[in-house]
């Protein structure tokens, strides 16, 4: 099996919860809930980015289900994409009185406000998916520009030496993510001249807005030999746009590992490849990287939950019920 490893953090929970539909929600884990000074157990905050896209409504179900396991009290609150309701929704949490906060941020530098309130708090952050310039104690996520350059090395291979056009959909507009995802695919392509890249929009993750978006370049680029994504449910959106005008000339590749594509990659479709990057072990491994720093333990400023590669060689080992393909499988 051919699957590229960086490093590993993974981490199990043992049950699914609901999600709530308000904007702020508290999830008990432990006892009777309540918070450290009254009842002993730890209070976390997450505030979230979004919960519009698969990916991130796993991240926080791995968070809710290790807190559980940890007996903390998770406090979680959902920023709809809008980086103004995040930095009020972090003020919120600070009120609540949570012991630490994980925050994956809408804009890196837009929640500026709300991390400086929280160090005006006394209170530790810890940022997850997505990295912040400073403010932060440490950083929970996987290298993307790795996972970037494992899509991007298959995709150069399918193409050969006649290379061809490749439209790339982006994620989110300065981005961090967005930003070593595409640098990554492109470093990985840059050896074939004969491939060129056309520039995409951003389409913030979201398949609705990757369908609208391909289906007017693929009218502008007829010629287009690949679609890489910055994810998978865009690069989905893309696959349907692609059969529904018989394309199935035209590869497609993404990154996280959505099961969806998984099972795409299995059948031997044009669906060619994706990278690891199971949300589950990471709200895991953030849950318990926000404990040992409020507790006060060391730990490293840069926590890689490691990637692999999944192509049509080892799909089918990572194939199965789950909403995306687990870590640690080998």
């Amino acid at each position: 099996m051919r699957i590229k490893r960086i490093f590993g953090i993974f981490a199990s929970a043992s049950a699914v919860l609901s999600l709530a539909a308000c904007s702020v929600s508290t999830t008990p884990s432990g006892g009777d809930g309540g918070n450290k000074k009254a009842t002993g157990t730890l209070s976390i905050g997450f505030s979230q980015a979004t919960q519009q896209s698969p990916f991130y409504v796993q991240l926080r179900i791995g968070a809710e289900q290790a807190a559980k396991k940890a007996g903390a009290k998770l406090n979680f609150a959902d920023a709809g994409d809008d980086v103004t309701k995040q930095n009020n929704d972090i003020q919120d949490l600070i009120t609540r009185g949570v012991d630490v906060l994980l925050v994956n941020p809408v804009d890196p530098k837009g929640v500026k406000a709300g991390l400086a309130a929280a160090e005006a708090a006394g209170i530790p952050v810890v940022t997850v998916d997505r990295p912040v310039p400073s403010g932060a104690a440490a950083h929970v996520g996987r290298d993307n520009k790795e996972m970037g350059r494992l899509v991007g090395a298959q995709v150069a291979k399918a193409l050969g030496a006649k290379g061809g056009k490749i439209i790339e959909i982006k994620g989110d507009a300065g981005g961090a993510v967005a930003r070593d995802r595409s640098a990554g695919f492109h470093e990985a392509v840059a050896a074939n001249s004969k491939i060129t890249i056309v520039a995409g929009p951003y389409c913030d993750y979201i398949r609705s807005k990757a369908v609208t978006a391909v289906q007017d370049l693929i009218q502008t680029n007829p010629d287009v030999k690949a679609v890489y994504a910055h994810n998978d449910d865009m690069a989905l959106g893309a696959l349907q746009v692609l059969k529904e005008n018989n394309r199935t000339d035209v590869k497609v590749a993404g990154v996280d590992g959505l099961m969806e594509a998984v099972k795409s990659i299995a059948g031997g479709g044009p669906y060619l490849a994706t990278a690891l990057n199971d949300p589950i072990s990471l709200g895991a491994t953030a849950v318990q990287t926000a404990l040992d720093v409020q507790k006060g333990k060391k730990v490293a400023a840069d926590v890689d939950a490691g990637t692999g590669l999944i192509d049509r060689d080892n799909a089918a080992d990572y194939t199965g019920s789950t909403t995306f393909a687990l870590a640690g499988k080998e």
